[in-house]
């Protein structure tokens, strides 16, 4: 795993995954299946809204998540309308890589996030990553 800290409060995390990257970014853009690998997004059915946007079960409430318009840049990032209304940007990237892709996923401290706070979050985004590299390196061996 790597994680990166900024000044700011920020961190990248990313993994590499043995899969071509345009392969990684056609499943992870699908909002259906969030649920397979994002456990700190949806733990339960996704299911799309009349706008677009996407309503999920995560861990802290009922969400809704609207994902930037479909590219082939590997450009994932979403927004989260939280429970309370609050919205959070969450950049999302999936990088050609030498060895196939690097999935980058930006955590960003929010107000009243302590760096403790940060910290999980970041390693809940490092498992849902190590899900996400274990689900497509299993779908091309099997």
């Amino acid at each position: 795993m790597t994680s990166t800290d900024t000044d700011a409060g920020t961190r990248h995390v990313s993994r590499v995954i043995a899969r071509p990257w345009r392969e990684v970014h056609a499943y992870a853009a699908d909002p259906r299946n969030l649920v397979h690998w994002a456990s700190g997004l949806a733990t339960a059915t996704v299911t799309p809204l009349d706008d677009g946007s996407w309503s999920a079960s995560s861990p802290f409430g009922d969400v809704t998540v609207r994902f930037v318009p479909p590219n082939d840049l590997g450009v994932l990032d979403h927004t989260v309308r939280m429970p309370d209304g609050t919205e959070v940007l969450n950049p999302l990237r999936v990088l050609p890589h030498d060895d196939g892709a690097e999935v980058v996923f930006t955590v960003r401290r929010r107000p009243g996030m302590t760096d403790d706070d940060v910290a999980r979050d970041a390693a809940v985004v490092a498992t849902d990553l190590e899900t996400l590299r274990g689900r497509c390196e299993a779908a091309a061996a099997g």
